[in-house]
C-alpha cells in the first residue's frame, strides 16, 4: 500500500437502517478491523482503528433511520474502498478528494454517481469528466425530496402492515373498541400515503 495514500470525504451523506449499521460492524470485524461503538438517543458512533489512527463514523438518528454525516480523512486504502462501495450501493452524496503526489482528484458524487471529476495540479484545474449539465439547486432539491418521499412511503407502509395485524388480532379476540381504534388509525395512514403518492 502507498504510504502517502489519503482520501478526504466532504459533505458525506448516506442513509442507513439500524440493521445495516449492525451488518457494517460485522463486516468490518470480519475484514480484520479493531473497532468499538457507542450510542445515545441522537447518535451512533462506530470507531474504527486503522494502524495508529482512529476514525469515528458518526451516524445521526433521523426518525426511524440513521444518516452517516460529516467530513472524513481516510488513510487506509481498504477502508476507503469500503466507504466508496457504500456511497455507490446506498446512492449517497459526497465530494471525494484523492491526494496523489502533487495532484488532487476531486469527484462530485450525487445519488451514488460521479457527476464531475476535476484534476488540480498546483494552481491549474482541469475538468476530466462532467455528466451533462450540473443540476440546478431546484432540480437537486426536487431529487432529494422525491427520495425523502419514497422513504416516508416505505415507513408508512410498515406502519399500515403493523396496524392491520393489530386489527386482525382485535377482530379475532372480539375487542370492538380496539378494532375501531385500528380502523381510525388505518384511515389516517391511508390519507398520509395518498398525499405522498400524489
Amino acid at each position: 500500500m502507498n504510504k502517502s495514500y489519503e482520501v478526504e470525504y466532504c459533505n458525506l451523506e448516506l442513509r442507513f437502517e439500524r440493521g445495516h449499521i449492525q451488518q457494517l460492524i460485522r463486516d468490518l470485524i470480519q475484514d480484520g478491523y479493531s473497532l468499538y461503538w457507542s450510542e445515545s438517543d441522537s447518535i451512533f458512533i462506530v470507531s474504527v482503528r486503522t494502524g495508529r489512527k482512529l476514525t469515528k463514523l458518526r451516524f445521526q438518528r433521523v426518525q426511524m433511520s440513521y444518516k452517516l454525516v460529516g467530513d472524513y480523512i481516510i488513510k487506509d486504502a481498504k477502508l476507503a474502498e469500503w466507504l466508496e462501495k457504500l456511497i455507490g450501493d446506498l446512492r449517497g452524496h459526497a465530494v471525494v478528494k484523492r491526494f496523489k503526489d502533487r495532484q488532487i482528484l476531486i469527484e462530485n458524487i450525487l445519488f451514488g454517481e460521479v457527476i464531475r471529476l476535476v484534476e488540480v495540479s498546483g494552481v491549474e484545474q482541469r475538468v476530466l469528466y462532467q455528466k451533462g449539465s450540473i443540476p440546478s439547486f431546484e432540480k437537486m432539491s426536487y431529487m432529494f425530496n422525491s427520495q425523502s418521499a419514497e422513504r416516508q412511503i416505505e415507513s408508512l407502509q410498515i406502519e399500515v402492515d403493523a396496524e392491520l395485524e393489530r386489527l386482525y388480532e382485535a377482530l379475532k379476540s372480539g375487542d370492538e373498541q380496539a378494532a375501531e381504534a385500528s380502523k381510525e388509525k388505518l384511515k389516517k395512514l391511508r390519507r398520509s400515503l395518498m398525499e405522498l403518492e400524489w
